[in-house]
């Protein structure tokens, strides 16, 4: 095992350990742990749900953000993963369904007929294009990130914690492209909500003390590959990037930098709710601009 990618113990930073409290999450050193029903147990969490008149608490594991452990860590990215390739087949069987599904600011002609779009009501397309993909090569690439980074992380966050990263990761991608883009310029795709979660995957890995070199150049090395034209069909919309980027960033520093304690959920959904409040006054600012 590699010590020197292992976290210090939150009493003796000084020693790396595999091994996290069961009810707060820190990581312990043997010195440090207690055995419990369920794992161990810190020594604050033993002296706080001990005594008379206090009732302890759950002794379910929990994840690092205090999330519960769940018997399979990864089957939000799982399901993600199937309803993004689920649209993309009925986007080949129903062509009008991607027209109707794009991110698109202000309506365009479709087969002589006007199609709407956010700036006249249609907010559902912030999402809903998160979701459609119409090349193979575009749904496999952006399913193979998913994978690789969002099943750690959504080991690390829980399921509730990490489906908010990606929705609202890629919620701030759309908001970026509906400000930046051209109105009728049709955006899609989940490369926002991936860059989301590679954001918030760098403040785990600060979190967690591991070596940063190889995230930062992960991140670097995905930048480039948005802003340097590699051709293809289908052009790459560096503003979800960024978007998507900057609000996982955003969102996992609420979800991950939070001691625990009782008021680790109300900061950590408190973000949530103020990155949400911040990307929805972004489009309504593009809207009363184009309407």
């Amino acid at each position: 095992m590699d010590t020197d990618r292992l976290p210090g113990c939150y009493r003796h930073p000084d020693r790396s350990t595999g091994i996290s409290c069961t009810r707060c999450g820190r990581p312990i050193c043997p010195e440090c742990m207690t055995s419990a029903s369920v794992g161990f147990q810190c020594p604050d969490c033993v002296r706080g749900g001990s005594g008379t008149g206090h009732r302890p608490a759950a002794n379910a594991p929990r994840t690092l953000a205090g999330g519960t452990v769940a018997a399979d860590p990864q089957l939000v990215t799982k399901v993600l993963i199937g309803l993004n390739a689920a649209v993309f087949l009925a986007g080949l069987a129903a062509p009008s369904l991607v027209v109707r599904l794009e991110l698109l600011g202000r309506y365009v002609e479709f087969f002589d007929a006007p199609v709407e779009g956010i700036s006249t009501g249609q907010y559902y397309r912030l999402l809903s294009s998160v979701f459609l993909h119409v090349e193979w090569w575009h749904l496999i690439g952006n399913m193979i990130g998913l994978w690789v980074i969002g099943g750690p992380l959504e080991a690390a966050l829980g399921r509730s914690r990490y489906l908010a990263v990606y929705l609202l990761s890629g919620l701030g991608g759309s908001a970026l492209v509906y400000l930046l883009t051209a109105p009728n310029t049709p955006t899609l795709g989940a490369s926002g909500a991936v860059f989301g979660l590679l954001g918030a995957t760098v403040v785990l890995a600060r979190r967690l003390r591991y070596e940063m070199r190889p995230v930062i150049t992960m991140v670097v090395l995905m930048l480039v590959l948005t802003f340097v034209p590699l051709g293809g069909s289908l052009s790459v919309s560096w503003q979800a990037h960024v978007g998507g980027l900057v609000t996982g960033a955003l969102v996992g520093v609420g979800m991950l930098r939070p001691a625990a304690g009782r008021n680790r959920a109300l900061i950590q959904w408190g973000t949530c709710a103020a990155v949400f409040l911040l990307a929805a006054a972004v489009i309504w600012a593009r809207t009363a601009e184009l309407t």
